[in-house]
C-alpha cells in the first residue's frame, strides 16, 4: 500500500498502544531513511488508527491484510476507515483524516 500499512500484533497489557506505535514509527523511519528504502519518504503522519480483535479473528485478519492491494482497488482507504469509525460510533473530525 502506498499510503498506509497494517500491522497485526499481540501486545502485552503492560504496553500502551501509543508507546508501541511511537516505537514502530521511530525505528521504521530510521531504517527507511538510513537504507533509502523509499527515497521520497519524509516521515509518518502524526496520527494512527488501532483496533483490537479477539485472537479467534487472527486468521481472518491475516487474510484481510494479505488482500489489501486488491481490496483497495474497490474501496479507498479513506472510505473504509471512515465507515469503520462510523460503524463503531467513534467520533472524528474529517480534517484529521487527510
Amino acid at each position: 500500500m502506498q499510503d498506509h500499512i497494517h500491522i497485526l500484533t499481540h501486545v502485552n497489557t503492560t504496553i500502551s498502544i501509543a508507546a508501541l506505535v511511537k516505537d514502530i514509527k521511530l525505528a521504521s523511519s530510521d531504517f527507511i531513511m538510513r537504507e533509502a528504502v523509499f527515497p521520497s519518504f519524509k516521515g509518518w503522519q502524526d496520527g494512527y488508527g488501532a483496533f483490537s480483535e479477539s485472537i479467534k479473528s487472527k486468521d481472518r485478519l491475516i487474510q484481510y491484510i494479505k488482500n489489501q492491494e486488491d481490496h483497495h482497488q474497490k474501496v479507498t482507504f479513506l472510505d473504509e476507515y471512515t465507515a469503520l469509525l462510523e460503524e463503531h460510533e467513534i467520533g472524528f473530525d474529517p480534517k484529521y483524516l487527510l
